[in-house]
């Protein structure tokens, strides 16, 4: 777990004992009530003294000591149990990343936004097709097309539009979020960022209905993929649902999605999992490097489920 620099920062300590620096805790507080205000659940002040989330950075550092995640790489995790209503994990979880096409649904949300606020602005059979194929088949095109369509209802200025439209509505969900790039030729897209924690706040409020066309988000997120949180965990059984987008370039592998399970009396028990692993520079095995990364998060979460398991008695 990377621990943040206070450096030299005057210090504040919050109610739990941790201390933060002057600017954080102003920046917390703000955040707190922004949350408050977007109907998200605040972390802010969350401790987390979890059996899990040190279950998890024991495994990372044995996966670091085999070679499987390198010392020049960085990683973010974030787990929340929706039934005990407890965050789980929270490892380097306020860390901007990279978002790679884990910024495709806030895309579609910026949309929504507009969808319900904006005259004019409809969800017809055209953007629903894009929304499918940028979700589902993380089109590069039908993003780019559907950035073109946010910003011609806002200020035409392109990506940074759908960053705008966004914060303007829930500052509180989207706080380390920048968008300022269409993907490129070649998917190569490194300049939008996105902490696990806006991912969590994300998933937390759609699940929630929260946000402007939730149950549409989840449909379009719940579409068959090849995502690395279910797929090819080897403990996990076939889930009721799995409502998640993937992210891949030659500098990131991540999974953000909620995972819901039925108990061994029929209950519906749902969680999040969300992990992310950055490096500086490309891979120069694009292929093989995906692939190994993509089995480090399966791995954790494999880990994660069976935590679960035993918390909530999962089938």
């Amino acid at each position: 777990m990377h621990q943040p620099d206070h450096g030299n920062n005057p210090r504040v300590a919050d109610h739990h004992g941790f201390f933060l620096d002057r600017r954080s805790f102003l920046a917390a507080l703000a955040a707190t009530s922004a949350a408050l205000l977007s109907g998200a659940p605040s972390y802010a002040w969350a401790a987390i003294d979890s059996p899990l989330e040190r279950q998890v950075e024991e495994l990372i550092k044995r996966m670091r000591a085999q070679g499987l995640v390198h010392a020049n790489e960085h990683t973010s995790w974030s787990v929340y149990d929706f039934t005990s209503g407890k965050k789980l994990v929270s490892i380097n979880e306020n860390t901007p990343r990279q978002a790679a096409s884990m910024i495709k649904p806030f895309v579609s949300q910026a949309f929504f936004y507009q969808a319900q606020h904006s005259r004019g602005v409809r969800y017809t059979d055209e953007v629903r097709h894009h929304m499918e194929l940028m979700i589902q088949r993380s089109s590069n095109s039908s993003t780019n097309w559907l950035i073109d369509r946010v910003s011609a209802n806002r200020r035409k200025i392109g990506p940074r539009d759908v960053e705008a439209e966004l914060k303007s509505h829930a500052p509180g969900v989207f706080q380390q979020t920048r968008i300022v790039e269409k993907i490129p030729p070649g998917g190569g897209t490194y300049a939008n960022l996105a902490s696990a924690r806006d991912y969590s706040r994300f998933l937390y409020a759609i699940w929630n209905n929260r946000l402007p066309y939730s149950a549409e988000q989840r449909r379009l997120m719940s579409l068959p993929n090849h995502d690395r949180i279910v797929r090819g965990v080897p403990d996990i059984p076939a889930p009721l649902c799995v409502c998640d987008k993937t992210g891949s370039t030659a500098k990131l592998c991540g999974n953000m999605g909620i995972i819901e399970l039925r108990d061994r009396r029929g209950n519906r028990h749902a969680y999040t999992m969300i992990g992310i692993i950055e490096r500086p520079t490309r891979a120069q095995n694009y292929g093989a490097w995906i692939t190994a990364r993509s089995n480090v998060i399966r791995k954790v979460s494999n880990l994660v489920y069976l935590h679960m398991r035993d918390r909530h008695r999962l089938a």
